[in-house]
């Protein structure tokens, strides 16, 4: 665990997780904690200042999430947004109430003189996001802005480093937003910018020495993603001599997959990687299959199979490493409870209970944008680090229906022609994730002066932050057009192309 920076206490608001993000941008580190958890687990951190985050509850209503008493009393320096700005009123002899004009979207927002809003002018748009309102300030507190519909929009109480802000500066609709936590992290708690990935690197090989002491030894599925591919880097670094990574290769890879995981991890960076050829194994097994989760379950299987066959193999072995980042450790830690599943890519199939192996999540502090600087501050290429999401049954859930060699090798061919031509039009880095998908539909076509009755593909882009949510990317029409001839035209078998135009929600990112 990092000491230092801030604690963020998660009452359930949608924006805790972005909050967090920001803070971290500007160069400080934080940690979630759960809204209700012990002042113990706070001091913990050994926190520079606390920040109290937003909560779909009212304060006044049983049940609310509270945090510690100590909170109130302590003498770090306390931001509350929204909800947490209601909780310091309530709990400090304000008034809260409901029933009110509630607020949803973009408000101005008239400032006073104040420490909080140094440097900051009035009149610029915040946004909110309430129901419930503080219509009565603390003894010791002074009202410090106001909108045209809320008169307490934010407060402050200098003397003791207490500050509540109705508004969500973490979002970029609010325009001053960073400028605000920026002045607070800084100005008010006078914390240090040093959180960067050239001081977490430092922190992780320190942590890695740790855990596996003077004989541990450890081993990775190194699956050529970003984030299994940075933990390999790291592990590298820390301890070249005491780490293999196995790399298995389930001949459902991306079109030249496994060529570019050897050459940078065994001949760019001199790792000691072993490979499983695992195709034959993958596909004979996997042979008229058709259902999505029996295909999932099949290859979790396979590939416990072949790595544990591969990790019997080395002598001493110790840990087993994974890239768990911290949106995952926050979904079960999070005031709303954990998660009722854990990615199946974060957790592979209870590799260290059945082979008696200690976790290592050097990853575990980091949102994905730090993963990717990491990887950069490591060594790795932009190439590598800046590359989409990749399901972990790969194509086999991009084939929909039962797979074959043949379609395999198809669905390779075109997606390479896909992700090609994104790459030479400067596109790749704009999506989040783009992909082709195999359908299971044959239609009639014409080429030259020949009837054809060959397969449909469909074409998925998308645009996300974190793949919770996401948007299709509104890709011009005559790149459309473009990317549909350039199929094919270059690979036989296909002879039509259609583009998803679905969002997250309703439909998910991939098909099955």
């Amino acid at each position: 665990m990092i000491k230092g920076g801030v604690a963020i206490l998660d009452f359930g608001s949608q924006y805790t997780q972005l909050i967090a993000r920001r803070v971290r941008e500007l160069g400080v580190y934080c940690e979630l904690l759960p809204g209700n958890c012990t002042w113990g687990e706070v001091k913990k951190l050994e926190p520079g200042a606390i920040i109290l985050a937003g909560s779909p509850y009212s304060v006044y209503e049983d049940g609310s999430p509270k945090p510690p008493d100590e909170v109130y009393t302590t003498s770090l320096p306390v931001l509350g947004i929204c909800y947490g700005m209601q909780l310091l009123a309530h709990h400090t002899g304000g008034r809260v109430e409901g029933g009110h004009h509630r607020e949803f979207g973009p408000a101005l927002l008239n400032t006073k003189t104040s420490s909080l809003f140094t440097g900051i002018e009035s009149g610029q748009r915040a946004w909110m996001s309430h129901g419930d309102r503080v219509t009565q300030v603390p003894a010791g507190y002074s009202v410090v802005a106001s909108t045209d519909l809320l008169e307490i929009a934010a407060m402050e109480n200098q003397e003791a480093s207490r500050y509540g802000v109705q508004f969500h500066p973490e979002v970029n609709h609010t325009v001053f937003g960073s400028a605000l936590l920026e002045h607070f992290l800084f100005g008010i708690s006078n914390l240090e910018p040093s959180w960067d990935m050239k001081y977490f690197a430092v922190q992780a090989k320190q942590y890695i020495l740790d855990e596996l002491g003077e004989n541990g030894k450890v081993i990775l599925g190194l699956s050529g993603g970003v984030d299994s591919s940075v933990v390999a880097a790291l592990l590298h670094s820390a301890v070249p001599e005491r780490f293999v990574p196995i790399f298995v290769d389930n001949g459902l890879l991306r079109d030249g997959e496994r060529e570019e995981v050897e050459r940078t991890f065994r001949e760019h960076f001199g790792m000691d990687l072993i490979t499983v050829d695992g195709e034959d194994r993958f596909l004979d097994e996997l042979a008229g299959v058709s259902d999505p989760e029996q295909k999932r379950k099949i290859i979790g299987r396979v590939f416990i199979e072949l790595f544990e066959e591969a990790a019997n193999s080395i002598p001493g072995v110790t840990h087993l490493a994974q890239g768990t980042l911290y949106p995952d450790v926050i979904e079960s830690v999070s005031f709303r409870g954990p998660s009722a599943t854990i990615k199946s890519h974060h957790n592979v199939g209870g590799l260290p209970e059945k082979m008696n192996l200690s976790l290592l999540e050097p990853l575990r502090e980091l949102f994905k944008d730090e993963v990717r600087e990491l990887g950069r501050e490591l060594g790795l290429s932009n190439w590598m680090v800046s590359r989409h999401p990749f399901p972990g049954p790969g194509l086999a859930v991009r084939i929909l229906g039962a797979i074959t060699r043949e379609d395999r090798d198809l669905l390779q061919k075109v997606d390479r022609v896909f992700i090609d031509y994104l790459r030479e039009e400067n596109l790749y880095d704009e999506i989040w994730q783009a992909f082709s998908v195999l359908l299971p539909i044959r239609t009639v076509g014409v080429m030259g002066d020949e009837r054809t009755y060959e397969n449909t593909l469909a074409i998925r882009a998308v645009t996300s932050t974190d793949g919770m949510t996401a948007d299709w990317y509104h890709m011009p029409y005559d790149l459309l057009a473009k990317i549909s001839a350039r199929i094919i035209n270059e690979v036989r078998g296909i002879n039509r192309v259609v583009y998803d135009i679905s969002s997250k929600p309703p439909a998910t990112i991939e098909w099955e």
